[in-house]
């Protein structure tokens, strides 16, 4: 083979083998971009699953102290009504016992 033909031919495989290095490159870099872009489409999905996941425990922890506050109160509540009672089963002897007292203080001071 002449050498003009040899030389023709070691360009042609040289721009064959720069047009695959160039076609490479550019898969390359499509297929980073689209990596970065599945990337980037994970961590959104996964900090959306995160707030979803924060508002349910929040919303949880809510309910649990509503249902606390809710027991608190309807204990104090019985034990007033409790008070309540035992004071008003106490009011006609303690009126009993501050009229003795003060009908003996009269008494004393006559």
């Amino acid at each position: 083979m002449p050498r003009p033909e040899v030389l023709e031919e070691i360009k042609e495989a040289e721009t064959a083998a720069d047009e695959i290095v160039a076609e490479a490159e550019a898969d390359r870099d499509d297929r980073i971009a689209e990596a970065r872009k599945r990337a980037d489409e994970i961590r959104q999905e996964a900090e959306e699953e995160a707030r979803e996941l924060e508002e349910q425990r929040l919303e949880e922890a809510r309910e649990e102290i509503e249902a606390e506050r809710d027991r608190i109160l309807e204990e104090g509540e019985a034990e007033r009504e409790e008070l309540r009672e035992r004071a008003d089963g106490r009011v006609d002897d303690v009126v009993a016992y501050v009229l003795e007292t003060f009908q003996e203080e009269v008494h004393a001071q006559t």
